[in-house]
């Protein structure tokens, strides 16, 4: 089978498409004939040893497809099911043994496609706005990177539960696209904090969710209004760098988290419970996935080069 293999940390010419063996169905496990892939800045991360891995690897971690083989000790999947999974390294192939409880059922009302668009940033935007912080009706909401999937998912989940929504986007291309996805306002990056101040008659935001990290952090916690909550969501322009606890303080009582899918979604009964609700969103229209681009696998340094330069809007899709 075709996939793309990494052996070693490194830029975007990394990614280098090989023959590999086409796995097999271990116990518990299950394979999965990969029909759409989704590109996540995580996978840089993977890329790039940001997060620390055993090389080589087969990057990617979300897909959806069709289960071709199941291993012994499966219960409730069978060949032919259209399932999706994220958190699985190796969905940057044409197939992929997947534990079977890490595969969730995908819906007739939802295609295979949107299924891999939306499932991993759409359980973390899930998390993040109906349990790290959940969203009340009337709070203010501050989302950066408002265009991108995360970004655009959290803007219509804290619309839909009630909350004023303040885009954070760089031009004013990405900023429109925050308001078609339902935001109420779009600012830029120069000095945000002064705009969220002025939209919420001085007092800040209820909650801010920063996937950016360094280049953003000490503006995100300006944003804030006494006892605000920063979410720390992303990465994006490099981790965070120490510093004083006591600006938490000083800044007005503030919350700090850096919250992760696995400690909200542990087990397959919550992760197949939360995706249900996830995919529900989708088919009733609440949650919209925004496909911009479909590339094959072939081309995913370059997807890689445009997400890293941030000149993507939406999600882009790897095709096997």
């Amino acid at each position: 089978m075709r996939a793309l293999h990494v052996t070693q940390p490194g830029g975007p010419a990394a990614l280098t498409l090989t023959e590999l063996p086409e796995p097999t169905a271990l116990p518990g496990h299950a394979v999965v004939r990969n029909e759409a892939v989704g590109l996540n800045f995580i996978d840089v991360y993977y890329r790039n040893g940001t997060y620390p891995a055993a090389y080589p690897l087969v990057p990617g971690q979300e897909a959806a497809g069709v289960v071709t083989v199941v291993g012994e000790g499966v219960e409730g999947i069978a060949p032919g099911d259209r399932v999706a999974y994220a958190t699985q390294l190796g969905a940057y192939a044409e197939y992929t043994a997947v534990p079977a409880g890490k595969l969730v059922p995908v819906p007739d009302a939802v295609s295979l496609q949107d299924a891999a668009a939306v499932l991993l940033q759409g359980l973390a935007a899930h998390y993040l706005s109906h349990t790290t912080h959940p969203v009340a009706p009337g709070e203010s909401v501050v989302v950066l990177a408002a265009a991108g999937g995360l970004g655009r998912t959290l803007v219509q989940l804290a619309g839909h539960r009630g909350a004023t929504v303040v885009a954070v986007a760089s031009g004013k291309e990405k900023q429109q696209v925050a308001l078609a996805a339902g935001a109420h306002h779009a600012v830029g990056y120069e000095d945000f904090a002064d705009a969220v101040r002025d939209l919420t008659g001085g007092q800040g935001a209820h909650v801010v969710y920063d996937s950016v990290g360094a280049a953003t952090f000490a503006t995100s916690l300006q944003a804030l209004r006494r006892r605000g909550t920063l979410v720390v969501c992303g990465l994006s322009s490099g981790p965070v760098p120490p510093f004083d606890l006591e600006l938490l303080r000083t800044s007005g009582s503030l919350h700090l988290t850096r919250p992760t899918l696995a400690d909200h979604v542990p087990d397959a009964d919550s992760l197949r419970a939360a995706a249900a609700e996830l995919f529900a969103y989708v088919a009733r229209g609440v949650v919209r996935p925004d496909v911009r681009a479909e590339l094959p696998l072939a081309e995913a340094a370059r997807a890689h080069a445009l997400l890293e330069g941030r000149a993507t809007t939406g999600k882009v899709l790897l095709t096997p």
